[in-house]
């Protein structure tokens, strides 16, 4: 019976869960899907990680590569991320170029990691207006199961501190590359983001899943740091949020960033004390 009133009437299915302030998943509305992490997978990558929220699965691979600050920074050096959404992740996506929602998650990233000065990209320039290396992110979503910005943010940043760059000596024309010699990013800040879906204009939830977020009226994502500084709020469209609304999704956020560093640091210790 459930299972035929979930397909015919889907957004009712939802109501008749949040009436009762729970998910059709036994989730209470502002709480989150079990996240679980893995770092440095991909051993071939100069950092990696892998991050699951519910079902939702995503992996960050990083790669550094020498080139040339551009000219308007010659003290540089920059990130370019890039959000892969492959058919193998969710029926909705095809082959062919990038989708729309890939497309706009990279330029989320893109702009969180410039809001939030997760790296200072000074520190990736090794001899001004020369040489500097250029931090290529690329995420990977294998299992698709909505809230892909949150899964993003966590894997880019638990790679990006498990990222270590080769030394390199300019001595003569040539720069030499050191691969014994490596030493770790400087991470200048924790970004961590909490996503939201509206249900009738008015009933928050946290991290919703696909079907949760194709329910919506509205969607919420926002971003911020270890200093409870709000770095970016990204809300495409959809019906407005009260202020009060609003506040209730920071503090949600800030508590989410707590927990989400606190999962990075122990992964990374443990990780550190097997090596």
């Amino acid at each position: 019976m459930a299972a035929g009133f979930k397909t015919a009437e889907p957004l009712e299915y939802h109501r008749s869960f949040l009436k009762e302030n729970c998910r059709p998943d036994g989730r209470e509305l502002s709480e989150f899907r079990t996240t679980t992490l893995n770092i440095g997978s991909i051993s071939t990558a100069d950092g990696s990680a892998l991050v699951k929220v519910g079902n939702t699965t995503v992996i960050c691979g990083i790669k550094a590569e020498l080139t040339n600050p551009t000219v308007e920074a010659p003290g540089k050096g920059y990130i370019v991320p890039n959000v892969d959404l492959p058919p193998l992740c969710s029926s909705r996506f095809r082959p062919g170029p990038p989708s729309e929602q890939a497309q706009a998650a990279s330029q989320f990233i893109a702009d969180v990691i410039e809001s939030s000065e997760v790296i200072q990209t000074e520190d990736l320039c090794i001899e001004r207006g020369k040489l500097c290396w250029v931090l290529y992110c690329d995420l990977m979503c294998l299992d698709y199961d909505g809230n892909l910005l949150d899964t993003c943010i966590i894997a880019l940043l638990a790679a990006l501190k498990n990222t270590k760059l080769p030394e390199v000596t300019i001595s003569t024309e040539t720069p030499e590359v050191n691969l014994e010699k490596r030493r770790g990013l400087h991470i200048h800040k924790h970004p961590v983001s909490a996503s939201f879906c509206v249900f009738d204009d008015s009933i928050l939830i946290v991290d919703p899943t696909a079907e949760e977020e194709s329910l919506s009226t509205a969607q919420l994502t926002v971003v911020t740091d270890e200093e409870d500084r709000l770095c970016t709020i990204h809300k495409p469209g959809g019906t407005s949020l009260s202020g009060e609304k609003l506040q209730e999704c920071i503090s949600r956020a800030t508590a989410r960033q707590r927990e989400i560093q606190k999962l990075i640091d122990k992964v990374i210790r443990s990780v550190k004390t097997a090596q």
